[in-house]
């Protein structure tokens, strides 16, 4: 499915930034609107209905999080992807735990932003419908039957080793917190170590480099993500 025309509304204050986005995801086929600060990206949102929000946290009259917190609460369900510094580990994971899908940080390369836009858009189409068998590169989750396969040799996991690997498959391409991942496997904020040690082991009987991991990737300070689904292939129409 391709996101080109998709409307993206872009919160920044600082002009040569969103010169540059509305350049590089414009030569995309994303249709920009810009707002310089929170007051501007209020109307903008109501005037335009974006399918996706691409936004500042350091903006000048309301903080990104206070805006990201009322929208939330206002059960606005648009997908939201943050622009931090890259030393602003607490305000990612905040923004993160407060509703956004994603994150990028500053310098950003515009492949990098255009394919975190790319899932987060197709995160929220696809939430309705998700796959029973998820596929990405040689490891394959069957969320039905608890069978998970590498390269196609079936690989015995632990419950907690299955509960993390299955919420990172439910939410694959996004980063996933800390927080949330040890009160949704441990029902609780208990210490951190327990979730490292957990991931430690799930990448030794799923990566074939455990240092080097393919599948799931750390977010320094912030997280886990689990490498994006294979695209469906189009079923075969015959001759």
């Amino acid at each position: 499915m391709s996101n080109s025309g998709a409307r993206i509304l872009v919160i920044d204050d600082e002009p040569p930034i969103r010169k540059l986005l509305r350049m590089g995801l414009g030569s995309q086929g994303y249709a920009i609107t810009e707002a310089g600060n929170a007051r501007f990206a209020l109307e903008a949102l109501e005037a335009e209905r974006p399918d996706l929000i691409l936004l500042d946290l350091g903006l000048p009259d309301i903080s990104g999080h206070d805006l990201l917190a009322r929208w939330r609460d206002e059960g606005l369900d648009l997908p939201v992807v943050v622009l931090s510094s890259r030393t602003d580990e607490a305000g990612i994971v905040r923004a993160l735990e407060l509703g956004a899908d994603d994150y990028v940080t500053k310098p950003f390369g515009m492949n990098e932003l255009a394919a975190r836009i790319r899932v987060a858009l197709r995160h929220r189409l696809q939430q309705q419908g998700e796959r029973p068998v998820f596929a990405t590169g040689g490891l394959s989750v069957d969320l039905v039957k608890r069978i998970v396969r590498v390269d196609g040799r079936e690989v015995k996991l632990s419950p907690k080793e299955y509960d993390i690997l299955r919420l990172l498959v439910q939410h694959a391409g996004k980063v996933l917190t800390h927080h949330f991942l040890l009160e949704q496997v441990w029902d609780s904020t208990t210490d951190v170590q327990y979730l490292r040690v957990y991931v430690r082991q799930l990448r030794q009987k799923i990566e074939q480099t455990p240092d080097q991991p393919r599948y799931i990737t750390t977010e320094t300070g912030v997280g886990y993500r689990l490498a994006e689904a294979d695209p469906i292939e189009p079923a075969s129409s015959g001759a």
